[in-house]
């Protein structure tokens, strides 16, 4: 769909705040923080869904955050620039709300972008204590953080900010790697970073699942591993409720590294591994977290100097999205505040 019509052939309802100046460029110039409203999907500011940029979370329920960071990265770079092609890719689902979950995410929360988190690149060594006090101010605020990167390390400084608030938490993950194995302390890699969380009790192993593993890794550090093999013999449903069993109403944190899904559906990533799933199943996946008690999201890995067409972008931007979707279901009386 590349017009700003529903199947019915009419106009989505317009902002009653809105002008002919204000219609567009919503980024900047939207008045209610609340609702989903058409702008044309080729020109305007490209935020996250076109949702306001500000600084400002007061009243804030979720602040969409590029971190722009791959200095972690063990193969191909190049996901530094995946907050820039994620939110380009959302113009195109910015006009109507996600179509399987009944209700409209933007009307129940006020999500704004929020920009990106900044850092020293010549100062690789201060990035993560960086990152983790940026992601500090968002607990602090009592405002959800769903991080757009970047590679996978920066899931762990997030984590650290989260546990200070919020103690162990659960740890919901998919990938086509582990991101477990053992490391040094201190090392800044996107391979290694879950070894540490689990090491330093920042995530609770006991209640964590990681899903889609087709890499190597003999140790599980006490995590409940379904990899490939498992999800593609027991299936979506299976794995939903595999995952809510031993999540439970625990606090939980979502990252959601895109080589989770198969190169042909996700090319533009730095380490592809074959055999992989394609985004209806993530998707059905991610429709299997309503009701969780999400406190943190992320999609990471997006490379889009490897992508085609915009396809791994899109699909990054469309799982954002329905994690909204999921962490808004939790809210089914929220009307907003206009």
């Amino acid at each position: 769909m590349t017009n700003a019509h529903d199947t019915n052939g009419t106009a989505p309802a317009a902002d009653p705040h809105a002008t002919d100046a204000n219609a567009v460029d919503q980024a900047f110039t939207r008045v209610s923080p609340y609702g989903t409203h058409a702008e044309p999907t080729y020109s305007g500011a490209l935020s996250f869904l076109r949702r306001k940029y500000t600084k400002d979370l007061t009243g804030v329920d979720v602040a969409v955050v590029g971190v722009p960071f791959d200095l972690a990265t063990t193969n191909r770079p190049g996901t530094r620039l995946g907050p820039r092609a994620i939110r380009a890719a959302s113009a195109s689902l910015a006009w109507c709300a996600p179509y399987a979950w009944g209700f409209d995410p933007c009307e129940r929360l006020n999500v704004i972008d929020w920009g990106d988190a900044h850092f020293d690149h010549g100062r690789p060594e201060r990035v993560p204590d960086t990152l983790r006090e940026t992601f500090r101010g968002f607990a602090d605020a009592d405002v959800t953080a769903l991080a757009l990167g970047g590679d996978h390390f920066v899931a762990y400084p997030i984590l650290q900010a989260l546990h200070e608030r919020h103690g162990p938490v659960a740890l919901i993950h998919f990938d086509a790697h582990s991101d477990t194995w053992a490391d040094r302390d201190a090392r800044i890699d996107h391979g290694t970073m879950f070894w540490h969380a689990a090491n330093t009790g920042i995530v609770d192993v006991a209640h964590s699942i990681q899903i889609g593993m087709r890499t190597l890794n003999p140790e599980t550090h006490g995590y409940r591993v379904l990899d490939a093999r498992w999800l593609h013999a027991h299936g979506i449903d299976a794995c939903i409720a595999e995952i809510r069993e031993r999540v439970g109403d625990r606090a939980c944190y979502v990252s959601f590294d895109i080589d989770f899904l198969d190169p042909a559906f996700a090319p533009g990533t730095g380490t592809p591994v074959v055999g992989g799933f394609s985004t209806h199943d993530a998707l059905r996946l991610i429709r299997g977290l309503a009701g969780l008690c999400i406190v943190g999201m992320d999609v990471v890995e997006v490379s889009p100097p490897y992508d085609h067409a915009e396809v791994t972008a899109l699909a990054a931007a469309s799982i954002a999205q329905e994690l909204l979707a999921a962490y808004a279901s939790r809210f089914p009386d929220r009307a907003p505040s206009r």
